[in-house]
């Protein structure tokens, strides 16, 4: 169950977004290991292809770059390189995702990383009236309007779900 009343303190991404005047809501839930979007979603009560999930995975000359997904579908890297134009993209090892992106892997923002990356949205969420992700910590989504991450973080959109 998700606990409503739990404070959660300032993350590199929630600062990130108060500076950069992004209105958002907060979202605690209890992280379970491997639960991933699935569990988040149960928890919160709201459709899983709500919840986008923060992927941090690298060209062919191992350059990262972030990846934002529905928590219900998988990123096609062949899409996604052809997209981009990268001869192929493929998930980082955890612990290099955590060194560019400052974040514990199940906790990864795209707001306020560590290292400069591009970023990438699948279009269809740009779609939705409203989004859940990660906040900058396990356990805690931050409720957005989708246009921030093009207008506030400058992601692009791709086409490359499953």
């Amino acid at each position: 169950m998700a606990r409503k009343d739990k404070h959660v303190s300032e993350t590199p991404a929630t600062a990130w977004l108060r500076q950069h005047g992004v209105a958002f809501t907060e979202h605690p839930y209890d992280y379970v290991e491997h639960g991933g979007t699935a569990e988040s979603a149960r928890q919160l009560g709201v459709d899983e292809h709500a919840v986008v999930k923060t992927l941090v995975m690298q060209n062919e000359r191992g350059e990262p770059l972030v990846v934002l997904m529905h928590g219900d579908r998988q990123v096609s890297t062949k899409s996604l390189a052809r997209a981009i134009g990268a001869k192929s993209v493929e998930p980082c090892k955890p612990e290099a995702a955590q060194r560019a992106s400052g974040y514990l892997v199940g906790g990864t923002s795209p707001f306020g990383l560590r290292k400069a990356m591009p970023v990438f949205v699948e279009a269809s969420v740009l779609t939705l009236p409203r989004i859940l992700i990660n906040g900058g910590r396990r356990g805690y989504l931050v409720g957005i309007a989708p246009a921030a991450l093009c207008d506030a973080l400058g992601a692009k959109p791709v086409s490359c779900a499953l």
